[in-house]
Order: structure tokens, then C-alpha cells, then sequence
């Protein structure tokens, strides 16, 4: 997909990778560019400075995300690339006293943001998409969700949880013309990353968030649906799938190291 002249919604968009893609794409020329956020204020400062359009948006309520996508197609045109960018970073425990140690209550707030927005989204969208023969989703997931995280199953478990919905949304339509692609950086220089105990997710350098952007954009021009900012990632992921018990042994080691007190 060209970005010339498209329809773009962000989520999670006034901040971090999102406000970062926000500004990738509008330099790339997007025809609008809606910048959506639980943060009514920062998100309409991104707006303006992008000359683009702020929406209210809790990516864990259906309804909302079901108005989002009514309100743009009837007010400004059909959406041509919803990037399901929102995400949360939690359940994060280095004593590693028990993996599911988590409360309920935290694993389903991740599980409502990090997975069923997901669901949400392409629950709005797809029909449309699927009637234009034609459309793109951007997931943004982790390298966490290829990998895992040491220090929270919660974080590991819903990444890995968006990005097996994402192969089956692409499997899915890939006939219907529909393109999806899922952003898996490893660590990025945003206010998500500074709130996580430092860690393993910085080893192989912390990039800024628009270099997350950049390779977004590139990715999604090639339609490709997996877009690494981190190329270190590829050969974890393909040592992971050759000698599976050799990377649990040494990710156990890489969390002993880590943490060793």
C-alpha cells in the first residue's frame, strides 16, 4: 500500500509509536490522518501539529471503537489503513516468584488492550474492507510476541495472543484484497519502555520511535507482514523454531544473568 492520498487511523496515537506513525505518515502524504487516544488533550495537539483530525477512543470498549470507524468513514472518507497501535506494558514481576502470579485483574485489563482491541478493530472494519476489495491493518505487537518476556508472562502471553490473531486475520482475507502487517520491535524509546524494569528488551539497542516509523512504513509499502525494526530479532526467531530447547535453556540463562542479585 502507498500512503499518498489514503485514509489513516492511529490508536494509541499520541504518544510513543503512535504519535511517531501519526507524523510518519502525514510527511508520507495521507490524505487525513486521525490520531486516536484516550488522552483528549495530547492527542489533539498531534492532530494539529500533522493537520489531522483527534478522536476519543478506550480501545477496550467495542462501541467506541465500532463509533471510531462509523465516524471516519461518514465524515471523512473509507479507511484505508487502521493501525491497531495501542498496548500496555504490565504485569511485570523480577522476583520471579511465580510466572502467573499476576492479579485477574491485571491480565484482563492487558487482554482487553493488548488482544480484543484487536478483535474490535477488525470486527468494525472488515466487512467494509472486505466490500472495496481492498485495505490494511497494522498490528503493533512486540518481539515479546515472537520470543517472550522475561519478567512478565502477561505482557509475553497477550503479544503472543495479537500476533496469532494477526496470521489469521491475513490468512483469512488475504483473497478479499485485505493486507495486514505486525510491528514487532524490541525495545523503543518511548514512556513504555521507561516504566519497565530495565531488562533484556534493551540489549540489542533501544531505537527511537521513529525509526519504529520508518520500518513501519516500509513494511507496509512492501506489504509485508512482518516488519522487524530490530533485524537481530529474525535470527532469534529462527533459532527459537530450530532448536526450541536450546533457546528455553539459554532464555533462562539470559534471565539469571539479567537479574542475577
Amino acid at each position: 500500500m502507498k500512503i499518498p492520498g489514503k485514509v489513516v487511523i492511529v490508536t494509541g496515537g499520541a504518544s510513543g509509536i503512535g504519535e511517531a506513525l501519526c507524523r510518519t505518515f502525514a510527511r508520507a502524504g495521507a490524505a487525513r490522518v486521525i490520531v486516536a487516544d484516550i488522552d483528549r488533550e495530547k492527542a489533539a495537539e498531534v492532530a494539529h501539529s500533522i493537520d489531522g483530525e483527534a478522536a476519543y477512543c478506550d480501545v477496550t470498549d467495542e462501541d467506541q471503537v465500532r463509533h471510531l470507524v462509523e465516524q471516519t468513514d461518514s465524515a471523512i472518507g473509507p479507511i484505508d489503513l487502521f493501525c491497531s497501535n495501542a498496548g500496555i506494558a504490565t504485569g511485570f514481576d523480577t522476583t520471579f516468584e511465580n510466572a502467573a502470579g499476576a492479579s485477574n485483574d491485571v491480565w484482563v485489563k492487558a487482554w482487553a488492550v493488548n488482544v480484543m482491541a484487536h478483535v474490535y478493530a477488525a470486527r468494525a472494519l472488515i466487512p467494509r474492507m472486505k466490500a472495496r476489495k481492498r485495505g490494511h491493518f497494522l498490528l503493533t505487537a512486540s518481539a515479546a510476541g515472537l520470543l517472550s518476556q522475561i519478567g512478565s508472562a502477561v505482557y509475553s502471553t497477550t503479544k503472543h495472543a495479537a500476533v496469532g490473531f494477526a496470521e489469521n486475520l491475513a490468512i483469512t482475507h488475504h483473497d478479499h484484497g485485505i493486507r495486514v502487517s505486525i510491528l514487532c520491535p524490541q525495545g523503543v524509546d518511548t514512556p513504555l519502555l521507561r516504566d519497565l524494569p530495565s531488562g533484556p528488551q534493551a540489549l540489542d539497542g533501544v531505537l527511537s520511535a521513529e525509526a519504529v516509523s520508518q520500518a513501519a512504513l516500509k513494511g507496509i509499502e512492501a506489504e509485508q507482514f512482518l516488519i522487524l525494526p530490530h533485524q537481530e530479532v529474525k535470527q532469534y526467531l529462527q533459532f527459537k523454531t530450530q532448536e526450541y530447547e536450546k533457546w528455553i535453556s539459554r532464555m533462562a540463562r539470559l534471565q539469571s544473568r539479567t537479574y542475577a542479585s
